[in-house]
């Protein structure tokens, strides 16, 4: 079945502004720079810039698009949430350097999150859920 555990995850969502997303995900949380491509500005397909950005190794990476012909405006809801894991104590300084590069701490809507982690919303308004459980399958 092509569709199982090994399979790449790719989570999509549009940007107001790539150079803003990139110092949040890069620059505050940390993750790397897999692919980035600038649109030229001339229309026709494929003239979107966009931002890939994850772990080198990780079965999943976050792909931030903006289209400047046709910008879609984000309007994450309440529940778009990107959760990670750290199996550990939130570092303040980590939430410090989040909101030093854009982000915003805030309470989550779900007070189950609040409880086993912190979340800060990114530029775009989604939110990064940076949790104090461990993920298992077991």
């Amino acid at each position: 079945m092509p569709a199982n555990s090994t399979a790449h995850v790719r989570i999509a969502r549009p940007s107001r502004d790539l150079a803003a997303a990139e110092r949040f995900w890069v620059s505050g949380l940390g993750l790397k720079i897999l692919y980035r491509h600038a649109s030229d500005g001339t229309p026709g397909p494929h003239q979107h810039s966009l931002l890939m950005v994850g772990w080198p190794h990780a079965a999943w990476h976050l792909e931030l698009v903006h289209d400047p012909l046709a910008p879609v405006d984000p309007q994450p809801t309440p529940e778009d949430l990107l959760v990670v894991y750290l199996g550990e104590p939130v570092p303040a300084s980590l939430v410090a350097r989040l909101e030093r590069h854009g982000g915003m701490r805030v309470p989550a809507h779900n007070p189950y999150w609040d409880t086993w982690g912190v979340t800060v919303r990114d530029p775009d308004g989604y939110s990064l859920v940076l949790s104090t459980r461990s993920w298992s399958n077991a």
